[in-house]
């Protein structure tokens, strides 16, 4: 533990801005702890208090700034990109998807103290289109409460927290190696609960190609629109004829999904997450016709097959314009 104390009071400045900058960008790495240590050396005249903040800060904007602009610039596909990066379910996105679209710009508040929340923010503000000067100040605030937080609990306890490092200084090097380990388990836990969401997953699709193939041949098909209202807000189009809902009133709506009629279901989330759930669910409950569209809505529109605006409809009330 003093190798580590010893390593942030020589290089500690710097190495505080990587960290919390890699992290912001979406790596499975909580910089938590390094600001706590940052703080408690603060307190003990090893290392300056606004100094040590102030690079944090810049690091943590810096990182969202680029993700604010790349959700603008790319849409809902970032998404994807950052499921990627930060191992994270991609279930977590369509919940913290619902927290923004509840919350707006206030999320940005309190984003960073959120396990999830805190990966998409940023790109979910420009996906969104959240004005930049919006943005800029709720960023701020945000990134300010946040790292003031935790570096100032360091700072006021750092009489506590140096009595904790010098009593584990009595494990040696041991404990370094202690803690790399607990942090590679870490990263390995997210990988292979990300593999297992994924193998859960695994459900006959139906290609982009084949739903128009028999939408033009007149088939009586059910397409339903389940992308949250955010991603709606960004992409106002859907899939002509499709009915728009959500998806726990479509689980909900059990009495009124057809029986003797194919449903296909979409969303624009990372791996048809939230279709591919929606399908395994309704499956359970006896719904045995229905099949997510394999790469979502982006699979329909990157073809260049037909749009028209997207509607709030359930699927009673698109079954009686039939």
């Amino acid at each position: 533990m003093n190798k580590i104390l010893e390593f942030l009071i020589r290089d500690g400045y710097w190495f505080i801005f990587a960290w919390v900058f890699i992290e912001q960008a979406g790596l499975p790495i909580p910089a938590s702890p390094l600001l706590l240590a940052a703080g408690a050396l603060a307190g003990t005249h090893r290392m300056n208090l606004f100094a040590a903040a102030a690079l944090a800060i810049v690091a943590a904007m810096t990182s969202d700034f680029g993700w604010y602009w790349l959700g603008r610039w790319r849409g809902v596909g970032v998404l994807k990109l950052i499921c990627r990066i930060s191992l994270e379910p991609d279930s977590c996105v369509r919940k913290t998807q619902t927290t923004f679209a509840r919350r707006g710009e206030r999320a940005l508040m309190i984003a960073k103290f959120v396990p999830g929340l805190n990966s998409v923010s940023a790109p979910l503000a420009g996906i969104s289109r959240m004005r930049w000067h919006r943005f800029v100040i709720f960023e701020v605030l945000g990134t300010v409460l946040w790292a003031t937080a935790y570096i100032g609990t360091g700072y006021v306890f750092s009489g506590q927290l140096e009595r904790v490092a010098d009593h584990l200084a009595f494990l040696g090097g041991g404990m370094f190696s202690l803690l790399l380990a607990a942090l590679a388990g870490y990263i390995a836990f997210k990988f292979f609960n990300r593999q297992h969401f994924l193998r859960e997953l695994r459900i006959a699709r139906i290609t982009a190609e084949e739903l128009k193939q028999r939408m033009d041949a007149g088939e009586d098909l059910v397409v339903v629109d389940l992308r949250s209202a955010l991603e709606v807000e960004a992409e106002p189009e859907t899939i002509p004829g499709a009915v728009r809902m959500d998806a726990a009133d479509l689980e909900e709506a059990i009495e009124v999904i057809p029986r003797d009629r194919e449903i296909v279901v979409f969303c624009s989330c990372p791996n048809e997450a939230t279709s591919a759930r929606v399908a395994l669910r309704l499956r359970a409950l006896g719904i045995t016709q229905i099949r997510p569209l394999a790469d979502g809505f982006a699979a329909w529109r990157r073809r260049g097959f037909p749009l028209q605006p997207a509607a709030d409809e359930g699927i009673a009330a698109g079954q009686a314009r039939e």
